[in-house]
């Protein structure tokens, strides 16, 4: 199955089960960096480390062996489907005491990992959800429009309409006052044309409710369309597309990943930015992984921000779900904490669980002085 959306990260989210636990297993299979040898090489090595750090589990002889039929059904996976995978990454989630079984192809490598835990290890999955946007490129011509939804680096059309603009025509008549009145004729029509992609631009946007617009369009009609643009539309709008008449899908895709990369970017660095300036004039913002699960805890994060392969191991209140970095017992209910390979991890998942977003920043940046780990609180 293909990744492609938060809910397939929701739907992982809600498998948490104390009783049998899933092994997640994370692979590259990125075919333009790496060989098939490679590729066959590390999945052999990836479930040789499963298989070595499942002798040491210090769980119930239920969660081993559940976790064993896990390793051996990716193994068979492995022997019979990695040679015809594609996809430039993979991600398997096995639970067999409790028949889960769900694999995904990754639109980006991840870093390889193999992961037991009550719950599918998502981080992977939420961070690579963090780099896309949904995006609408509407591609308006004299005698064209058209609408794309972009997501992911892949593109769909999603509607087209043909317009009635006539051509341009040379001087003519009487002092050219007949071409004049000619070209004002055409001028209404492409004033026409332009409102009528307008209102399917937005149209679209309220069926689809994608997060950017790109417009790509002649650049003597830019100064026409944008005042045209409903203001929920202005407020996404993020750039220009260069297009010409015919351009493919594939050419359009290209760009817009290109602009995506570039905001993107820019993003990240704004995000660290402002939470660090919000910290430092006492706001509503905190950073460092105690300070975020205190808070977290509190149902006080509106947003987490992460540092992009940041981890830590902490603790976790098997009764009241708190997380904690070092605490033996949860000073709530004085139950002992069980040990957490990846307390990051179940920030993220707590996150989710109490409505937070979760962003991420590619270091280095400004939050890696501030522990990495970071949030805007709700209040």
């Amino acid at each position: 199955m293909k990744f492609h959306s938060p809910q397939q990260v929701q739907n992982l989210a809600r498998q948490r089960n104390d009783d049998l636990w899933t092994a997640s297993f994370y692979l590259d299979t990125d075919k333009s960096r790496l060989s098939k040898k490679e590729i066959a090489l590390a999945f052999k090595n990836l479930l040789n480390e499963g298989r070595n750090r499942l002798e040491n589990l210090d769980a119930s002889r239920a969660i081993k062996e559940s976790l064993g039929r896990d390793l051996e059904r990716i193994a068979r996976f492995g022997s019979q489907s990695l040679p015809l995978h594609t996809a430039p990454g993979l991600a398997i989630f096995s639970c067999s005491g409790a028949d889960f079984w769900q694999e995904l192809t990754l639109p980006r490598p991840p870093r390889n990992h193999i992961i037991f835990d009550r719950s599918p290890y998502v981080r992977p999955l939420t961070s690579i959800l963090d780099e896309y946007h949904s995006i609408g490129a509407a591609i308006v011509e004299r005698q064209e429009a058209r609408w794309y939804h972009i997501f992911m680096e892949e593109i769909i059309e999603l509607d087209r309409m043909t317009g009635d603009v006539p051509s341009r025509v040379r001087e003519g008549g009487w002092q050219g006052y007949e071409s004049k009145r000619i070209e004002r004729h055409i001028d209404t029509h492409l004033r026409d044309h332009l409102k009528k992609a307008a209102k399917k631009t937005f149209d679209l946007f309220q069926k689809n409710q994608f997060d950017w617009l790109l417009i790509g369009c002649k650049e003597e009609y830019r100064s026409d369309i944008e005042p045209l643009l409903h203001p929920y539309l202005k407020e996404r709008f993020k750039g220009w597309l260069k297009t010409n008449s015919g351009d493919s899908a594939e050419r359009i895709l290209k760009q817009a990943v290109e602009i995506e990369r570039k905001l993107k970017k820019e993003e990240e660095e704004d995000l660290a930015k402002t939470l660090v300036a919000e910290v430092e004039k006492g706001g509503r913002a905190v950073t460092g992984l105690k300070d975020v699960l205190r808070r977290l805890n509190a149902t006080e994060v509106q947003t987490l921000v992460l540092t992009r392969n940041f981890s830590r191991e902490g603790r976790l209140c098997p009764k009241c779900r708190f997380l904690y970095l070092d605490e033996v017992r949860c000073p709530v209910c004085q139950v002992k904490t069980d040990k957490i390979a990846d307390i990051v991890h179940e920030s993220v998942h707590a996150a989710m669980d109490k409505k937070a977003k979760v962003r991420y920043v590619t270091p280095p940046s400004r939050l890696d002085r501030y522990g990495k780990i970071g949030a805007f609180l709700r209040y």
